[in-house]
């Protein structure tokens, strides 16, 4: 209920109060002054536009850092910067190849070739993106299509360092072991300062055994860039041949420390314990090697080695079973066994074949004998592994006791 008269309503009418001129006057003006500014004013007035909140890194900032990266030795961060670069600058072919050539050192030879291929793409006739694809096809076991690529690309360029250096790895691959040398010889001249002109020469040099100058050849390319995994492993390779271990081990450990994926310096080191006759050692290393790289039967095979000559034969099989039967590893990663053939796949079975027919297990060992003579008759070591399972499978034969006939019973008529 509202009352009238309460306080709440009693508030005093105040007057009419009359308008002042001169305020009238002054609003007019005022109201005047600003439409004359913002029709005639304003407009030209320069607009100062506010800066992105982000800035966008160009290529140069990306293939900057990534050429930094890569004289670290850090290829992997390397390749993500010329990664970045490549999105940047999508139509240049030269970050193609940067990156081909990163990814190739760092050993990820798919993704090379990729690379390699997209900047053929945008420049076909680009000897050198025509040489590294020919170097990187060689690393993937292709040298027929390595010798065509890098030979269309002397076509393009005679003067082409890269392609003469990748040309002479190529042959030295092969056995040509002349070309190779003149290959090589021809890179030096044209590109002495070229990381990949050393390490082939280097190669050639190791290959035909010419140890002492190819540690040169692997010295001076690491003066180019003594932060490549790369180089470490061919210096590394040098010294075992030339029975220096411990400037090998330490070679391997610095390749480890560069690329600690690879699974090569581990395995290089554990063939030098093998040697040396340090079989646990040999035994970590191996192992080691088999974590990083669990589906390559090689790493499985050279385990079981160690395994074999450290005395855990049990071990030893199954390290075997894998490497030449092929299954799955403990965390279920599959393994393509090997066929059996000349060089280190022999050994793998002539010794899993021994561990067998020692075992008792004489049904598995005797295949593995028969195959050995049949399809490596000319490696004598071999062969007459082979034969010693005959033996220990017949000696086994012969201890078994020879079971006593039962009586026979007439049945009764």
């Amino acid at each position: 209920m509202y009352l009238r008269g309460s306080k709440w309503q009693m508030q005093k009418r105040k007057k009419k109060r009359r308008s002042n001129p001169a305020l009238v006057i002054l609003l007019v003006v005022l109201i005047g002054a600003t439409l004359f500014f913002n029709q005639y004013v304003a407009p030209t007035i320069p607009i100062v536009e506010s800066a992105t909140q982000t800035a966008t890194t160009g290529p140069e900032a990306f293939i900057n850092q990534a050429e930094e990266l890569f004289a670290q030795g850090n290829l992997v961060q390397a390749v993500a910067s010329y990664q970045q670069a490549v999105i940047s600058q999508p139509s240049n072919p030269s970050i193609y190849i940067a990156l081909a050539r990163a990814e190739a050192l760092s050993g990820n030879y798919e993704a090379a070739e990729t690379s390699v291929r997209n900047s053929l793409l945008l420049s076909p006739d680009n000897p050198d993106g025509h040489a590294f694809l020919g170097s990187i096809l060689n690393a993937l076991g292709r040298p027929d299509e390595a010798v065509q690529s890098i030979q269309y690309a002397l076509a393009l360029d005679q003067g082409n360092a890269l392609a003469h250096a990748f040309y002479s790895e190529v042959l030295a691959d092969l056995e040509d072991y002349e070309g190779a040398g003149i290959e090589s010889r021809e890179a030096i001249e044209l590109g002495p300062d070229i990381l990949e002109v050393r390490r082939a020469r280097g190669y050639v040099l190791e290959t035909t055994g010419n140890y002492e100058e190819a540690l040169i050849q692997y010295e001076a390319a690491l003066n180019i860039n003594d932060r490549i995994a790369e180089i470490y492993l061919a210096l590394g390779r040098t010294y075992r041949a030339l029975e220096r271990y411990d400037d090998a081990i330490n070679a391997f450990v610095q390749a480890d420390a560069l690329n600690p994926t690879n699974s090569l310096p581990d395995t290089y080191t554990g063939l030098i314990y093998l040697t040396t006759g340090e079989f646990g050692r040999a035994v970590q290393a191996m192992t080691q090697a088999a974590q990083e790289d669990p589906s390559n039967p090689y790493r499985h095979g050279n385990l079981g080695m160690a395994l074999y000559r450290n005395q855990q034969p049990d071990e030893a099989l199954d390290a075997f079973t894998l490497a030449i039967r092929g299954g799955l590893t403990e965390n279920d990663i599959p393994v393509q066994g090997l066929p059996l053939d000349y060089g280190t796949e022999a050994t793998y079975y002539y010794l899993y074949g021994l561990l067998l027919a020692r075992a008792n297990r004489c049904a598995e060992a005797l295949p593995i004998s028969q195959a050995l003579i049949a399809n490596v008759p000319a490696d004598e070591f071999a062969v007459a592994n082979a034969e010693e399972m005959l033996l220990i499978c017949e000696d086994q034969a012969a201890s078994l006791p020879t079971a006593t006939p039962e009586p026979s019973v007439e049945a009764e008529g």
